[in-house]
């Protein structure tokens, strides 16, 4: 039997949990990533025309958005780079 795009979903996100260490309170973001990761895949597929699809165009604010040292990224904390003491002493 065929599994449904429904069913496709919630096992990805079952399994993006698991690989995550089973936080809790991230459901619905692990559903998301899921969801998206599925759209992706019918979107490569050919349509029932025989003729590619068109990928959705990025908005100009997450194309260019850059995550800052230190910020949260899909919910992991990136470390800021080590900074290195530069004096300059007085002659």
């Amino acid at each position: 039997m065929a599994e449904t795009r429904e069913e496709w979903i919630k096992k990805r996100a079952y399994a993006l949990w698991e690989e995550e260490g089973y936080p809790t309170g991230r459901d619905s973001i692990h559903w998301e990533q899921a969801r998206h990761e599925r759209e992706a895949l019918e979107g490569s597929a050919t349509s029932s025309n025989g003729k590619q699809a068109k990928p959705k165009p990025k908005s100009a604010a997450t194309a260019t958005k850059r995550a800052a040292p230190g910020a949260k990224t899909n919910g992991v904390v990136t470390p800021a780079p080590k900074r290195t003491a530069s004096r300059k002493t007085a002659p």
